[in-house]
């Protein structure tokens, strides 16, 4: 699986609390950076699944 471009991570934000989303290699996912939040949302051959009802959250197993 390819790795997202630096310039479209930047632009994608949670679509839970809008805050800044991190890449997690190990995983193939995008978690929330939000102290409250958390949740870590797919990316399925190189596409991120940007949905909340997608999305793993905190503490779920992968």
């Amino acid at each position: 699986m390819s790795d997202l471009p630096a310039e479209v991570l930047e632009l994608l934000v949670c679509p839970s609390c809008h805050t800044a989303l991190a890449w997690d290699y190990e995983a193939s996912e995008l978690v929330c950076t939000g102290p409250d939040c958390g949740l870590a949302y797919p990316v399925r051959d190189g596409i991120p699944i940007l949905l909340i009802d997608e999305a793993r959250r905190p503490g779920d197993a992968g």
